[in-house]
Protein backbone atom coordinates (compact mmCIF):
# COMPACT_ATOMS: atom_id res chain seq x y z
CA UNK A 1 0.00 0.00 0.00
CA UNK A 2 1.80 3.54 -0.65
CA UNK A 3 2.49 5.95 1.71
CA UNK A 4 3.20 9.45 1.70
CA UNK A 5 6.74 10.86 2.91
CA UNK A 6 6.78 14.54 3.26
CA UNK A 7 10.30 16.01 2.39
CA UNK A 8 11.96 18.85 3.75
CA UNK A 9 13.83 21.24 1.63
CA UNK A 10 16.65 19.24 1.12
CA UNK A 11 14.81 16.84 -0.69
CA UNK A 12 12.65 19.10 -2.83
CA UNK A 13 15.97 18.65 -5.98
CA UNK A 14 14.79 14.74 -5.95
CA UNK A 15 10.77 15.84 -5.98
CA UNK A 16 11.69 18.69 -9.01
CA UNK A 17 13.61 15.84 -11.05
CA UNK A 18 10.84 13.11 -10.65
CA UNK A 19 8.25 15.69 -12.21
CA UNK A 20 10.11 16.80 -14.45
CA UNK A 21 11.03 13.11 -15.46
CA UNK A 22 6.91 12.72 -15.05
CA UNK A 23 5.42 15.41 -16.77
CA UNK A 24 7.74 15.20 -19.86
CA UNK A 25 6.70 11.20 -20.61
CA UNK A 26 2.96 11.75 -19.52
CA UNK A 27 1.54 15.40 -21.10
CA UNK A 28 2.71 14.99 -24.44
CA UNK A 29 -0.60 13.28 -25.77
CA UNK A 30 -2.34 16.52 -23.77
CA UNK A 31 -0.13 19.65 -23.87
CA UNK A 32 2.90 20.63 -26.36
CA UNK A 33 6.41 20.46 -25.12
CA UNK A 34 6.80 24.09 -25.34
CA UNK A 35 4.14 24.04 -22.89
CA UNK A 36 5.11 21.62 -20.52
CA UNK A 37 9.20 22.71 -20.38
CA UNK A 38 6.98 26.70 -19.71
CA UNK A 39 4.91 24.36 -16.58
CA UNK A 40 7.75 22.26 -15.63
CA UNK A 41 9.65 25.60 -15.05
CA UNK A 42 7.00 27.54 -13.75
CA UNK A 43 5.78 25.43 -11.38
CA UNK A 44 7.83 21.93 -10.72
CA UNK A 45 11.51 23.09 -10.88
CA UNK A 46 13.63 23.51 -7.48
CA UNK A 47 13.09 27.01 -7.64
CA UNK A 48 8.93 27.06 -7.86
CA UNK A 49 8.52 24.06 -5.38
CA UNK A 50 11.04 25.96 -2.62
CA UNK A 51 9.04 29.09 -3.34
CA UNK A 52 5.65 27.14 -2.90
CA UNK A 53 6.92 25.46 0.23
CA UNK A 54 8.47 28.83 2.28
CA UNK A 55 6.13 31.10 0.84
CA UNK A 56 2.62 29.67 0.31
CA UNK A 57 2.30 26.45 2.47
CA UNK A 58 3.13 23.47 0.23
CA UNK A 59 4.02 20.43 0.96
CA UNK A 60 5.43 17.99 -1.01
CA UNK A 61 5.88 14.39 -0.43
CA UNK A 62 7.49 10.96 -2.35
CA UNK A 63 4.98 8.41 -2.61
CA UNK A 64 6.49 5.31 -1.45
CA UNK A 65 5.88 1.88 -1.89
CA UNK A 66 7.52 -1.07 -0.14
CA UNK A 67 10.23 1.15 0.21
CA UNK A 68 10.61 2.53 -3.33
CA UNK A 69 9.29 5.92 -4.84
CA UNK A 70 6.75 5.23 -7.36
CA UNK A 71 6.06 9.10 -7.28
CA UNK A 72 4.62 12.25 -5.73
CA UNK A 73 2.68 14.40 -4.64
CA UNK A 74 1.98 17.87 -3.67
CA UNK A 75 -0.39 19.27 -1.10
CA UNK A 76 -1.40 23.25 0.15
CA UNK A 77 -4.45 24.04 2.88
CA UNK A 78 -6.75 26.47 1.50
CA UNK A 79 -8.80 27.19 4.38
CA UNK A 80 -10.73 24.00 5.47
CA UNK A 81 -10.07 22.28 2.16
CA UNK A 82 -6.63 20.32 1.13
CA UNK A 83 -5.87 21.72 -2.12
CA UNK A 84 -3.96 18.27 -3.63
CA UNK A 85 -1.95 20.54 -6.53
CA UNK A 86 0.07 17.20 -7.87
CA UNK A 87 -0.22 13.69 -7.34
CA UNK A 88 1.50 11.48 -10.24
CA UNK A 89 2.86 8.29 -10.38
CA UNK A 90 5.93 7.01 -12.51
CA UNK A 91 4.88 5.10 -15.90
CA UNK A 92 5.50 1.50 -14.65
CA UNK A 93 3.58 1.88 -11.76
CA UNK A 94 0.06 3.38 -13.37
CA UNK A 95 -2.70 1.02 -14.46
CA UNK A 96 -2.48 -1.13 -10.93
CA UNK A 97 -4.43 0.85 -8.54
CA UNK A 98 -1.36 2.53 -6.99
CA UNK A 99 -3.02 5.89 -7.84
CA UNK A 100 -6.65 5.35 -6.10
CA UNK A 101 -4.36 3.75 -3.21
CA UNK A 102 -2.25 7.01 -3.47
CA UNK A 103 -5.25 9.45 -3.27
CA UNK A 104 -6.43 7.24 -0.61
CA UNK A 105 -3.64 8.25 1.26
CA UNK A 106 -3.97 12.30 0.58
CA UNK A 107 -7.78 11.82 1.99
CA UNK A 108 -6.66 10.25 4.99
CA UNK A 109 -3.44 13.10 5.57
CA UNK A 110 -6.34 15.93 5.36
CA UNK A 111 -9.07 13.74 7.60
CA UNK A 112 -6.31 13.60 9.95
CA UNK A 113 -5.24 17.16 9.78
CA UNK A 114 -8.78 18.55 10.14
CA UNK A 115 -9.89 19.88 6.37
CA UNK A 116 -13.27 19.10 5.13
CA UNK A 117 -12.73 18.41 1.81
CA UNK A 118 -9.90 17.71 -0.79
CA UNK A 119 -10.00 19.78 -3.92
CA UNK A 120 -7.86 19.81 -7.07
CA UNK A 121 -7.71 21.03 -10.69
CA UNK A 122 -6.86 18.67 -13.74
CA UNK A 123 -7.00 19.32 -17.19
CA UNK A 124 -10.33 19.13 -18.91
CA UNK A 125 -8.45 16.60 -21.32
CA UNK A 126 -7.31 14.18 -19.00
CA UNK A 127 -9.30 11.76 -19.62
CA UNK A 128 -7.75 8.73 -17.39
CA UNK A 129 -7.35 11.08 -14.27
CA UNK A 130 -10.64 12.38 -14.13
CA UNK A 131 -12.18 8.90 -14.85
CA UNK A 132 -9.84 7.78 -11.40
CA UNK A 133 -11.04 10.93 -9.24
CA UNK A 134 -14.41 9.81 -9.85
CA UNK A 135 -13.62 6.46 -9.03
CA UNK A 136 -12.33 7.82 -5.82
CA UNK A 137 -15.59 10.26 -4.86
CA UNK A 138 -14.85 13.29 -6.56
CA UNK A 139 -16.94 15.25 -8.52
CA UNK A 140 -16.58 18.16 -10.73
CA UNK A 141 -17.56 21.58 -9.32
CA UNK A 142 -17.02 24.13 -11.66
CA UNK A 143 -14.51 25.04 -14.81
CA UNK A 144 -11.87 27.44 -14.97
CA UNK A 145 -9.36 28.54 -17.88
CA UNK A 146 -6.11 30.28 -16.43
CA UNK A 147 -3.94 31.98 -18.25
CA UNK A 148 -0.43 31.22 -17.07
CA UNK A 149 1.77 33.95 -19.19
CA UNK A 150 3.69 32.92 -22.60
CA UNK A 151 0.45 32.59 -24.47
CA UNK A 152 -0.34 29.49 -22.10
CA UNK A 153 -3.62 28.46 -20.12
CA UNK A 154 -4.50 25.89 -18.48
CA UNK A 155 -7.90 24.88 -19.35
CA UNK A 156 -9.04 22.77 -16.29
CA UNK A 157 -11.72 21.31 -14.06
CA UNK A 158 -12.31 21.67 -10.20
CA UNK A 159 -12.87 18.62 -8.56
CA UNK A 160 -13.82 18.23 -4.65
CA UNK A 161 -14.77 15.33 -2.42
CA UNK A 162 -16.01 16.06 1.04
CA UNK A 163 -14.34 13.95 3.21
Amino acid sequence: MPELRFVGPEELAGVASLASSIWHEYFPIILSDDQIDYMVDRFQSLPAMTEQVTEKGYRYAFIEDDGHVIGYTGVCPRGDRLFLSKLYLRKEHRGRGLGSASLQAVFSYARDNGFRSVCLTVNKYNEKAISAYRRNGMEVIHSICTDIGDGFVMDDYVMEKVL
